[in-house]
């Protein structure tokens, strides 16, 4: 009992530091970290809202577990690896898949989906309790940079369809309207990512979800130039306070093993987090990376088991903790319970579902863009060398397999491309690695 109440009293002792870099043990004055822990919240507004709508999941309730989850997670490391638990983009397209969903309204399939979250979720921590016992090398020699890279790749890739199809309106044929819309949209959020100055450069998915909301409304609701107009009765109707709506998971066999191969991307972007984390602090956070898995894994459950989107550390948060240089734990704190105060808003949740579909494309067309030249980064920062062919065949395998979408059934098993593609990076890479063959000449090109 001595040991829990000395592990609890560690995790709530930040010593107050008002200027220069502050680490995750420490905090900046509580007025300045209110105000970051909702700057936080403001930088996985893409990941938190935007994946969930793409989904058909309800907003509110996939905020809600977000901010369960980062306290979830803020336990399990003892407030040591700071991090914001979003929800994955990596579950996209399996979702998706798994559920049949039409990519408009609430996903009226969502339960079978959720089955699939927790399963992944439950894979996901028993490889964290592996790592704690064994160590984290084995993860590092199962999936080396290559295939990682390749895997990251093959999700972006995977996902554009349903970016496209968000601009186009998920019409028969091309609303040029919509696409219109959704081009000028990802190009404001690419301008305030480039350009913009200080936080806001920070913010763009953000930003520029809120332009592309304004100029849809003037051009479709004021001017009458085309696309469905905004309805704001949903918004208006709803309550400012009410329950996060909960949904019972179902297990399915065929969402299961769609959605279970995720767990693969989801180590390895969580593992590249936690050493990004430990590169910026100074800190050695080797300890934590099988509590960071667990914690993650365990998360991803709860959240699924709710009616939540499966959950992940973030880059977004990453980048602001680059900039700020404030690494204080308590800060995801007071995001976490900014993130559940909005999961308790019905008239948040409406705001949310009010964003027109070719804004929702334009944005994702920059997400999904940067998931997918995210995979192409790894390899780049790794040195990976690709005049050695079992790192080119290996990537072009990958990226062929899951861009193509190369789905496996067979009676109630089914693979979509993505857990096809995972696979056949893993076992490539580590076949060709086995028996040597590695040449350094480039594989030809016709």
């Amino acid at each position: 009992m001595a040991a829990v109440s000395e592990y609890v009293r560690g995790m709530f002792q930040w010593t107050v530091k008002r200027e220069g870099i502050i680490a995750p043990d420490e905090r900046p004055p509580a007025g300045q970290s209110i105000a970051l822990g909702v700057q936080h919240i403001f930088a996985m507004f893409g990941a938190t809202v935007l994946a969930p709508v793409i989904m058909g999941f309800n907003p509110n309730t996939a905020i809600f577990f977000s901010g369960i989850g980062t306290l979830i997670f803020f336990v399990f490391v003892r407030g040591r690896v700071p991090s914001y638990l979003g929800s994955s983009f990596s579950f996209i397209a399996v979702v998706v898949m798994a559920t049949g969903y039409s990519g408009t309204g609430p996903n009226l399939n969502i339960a079978v989906a959720l089955g699939g979250i927790i399963a992944c979720g439950a894979v996901y921590a028993v490889v964290g309790l592996i790592v704690m016992a064994l160590g984290y090398k084995w993860v590092e020699w199962l999936m080396p940079p290559v295939v990682t890279g390749a895997v990251v790749a093959v999700i972006g890739l995977n996902l554009a369809p349903a970016a496209i199809n968000y601009m186009k309106g998920y019409a028969a044929t091309a609303d040029n309207f919509g696409i219109l819309v959704g081009l000028i949209t990802a190009l404001v959020v690419a301008l305030i990512a480039v350009y913009a100055p200080g936080m806001l450069r920070r913010l763009p998915i953000l930003v520029g979800g809120v332009f592309g909301y304004l100029l849809y409304f003037v051009l479709s609701n004021v001017l009458n130039l085309g696309g469905t107009h905004i309805d704001f009765n949903a918004i208006t109707s709803a309550p400012l306070l009410g329950w996060p709506a909960l949904t019972t998971p179902k297990f399915d066999s065929h969402a299961l093993t769609l959605i279970i191969p995720v767990t693969i991307v989801l180590v390895a972007e969580n593992l590249g987090h936690v050493k990004a984390v430990a590169a910026m602090t100074g800190r050695d956070l080797d300890p934590y990376i099988g509590r960071a898995f667990l914690a993650d894994g365990v998360a991803t459950m709860v959240s699924g088991a709710g009616g939540g989107t499966g959950v992940t550390t973030y880059a977004e948060n990453i980048g602001v903790m680059a900039v700020t240089k404030i690494y204080s734990s308590l800060v995801f704190v007071i995001a976490a319970f900014v993130a559940i105060a909005l999961g308790f808003s019905p008239m948040f949740g409406a705001l949310v579902l009010s964003i027109p579909q070719p804004v929702l494309g334009g944005m994702a067309v920059v997400l999904f863009g940067l998931i997918a030249t995210t995979g192409i980064r790894i390899c780049v920062e790794n040195k990976v060398d690709f005049t050695d062919n079992k790192n080119f065949i290996t990537m072009a395998v990958a990226l062929t397999l899951g861009a193509g979408n190369l789905a496996i059934t067979q009676g109630d098993f089914s693979m979509g491309g993505i857990g096809t593609a995972c696979i056949a990076a893993i076992v490539v890479y580590q076949i060709l690695n086995k028996f040597g063959m590695g040449s350094k000449e480039a594989a030809p090109a016709s």
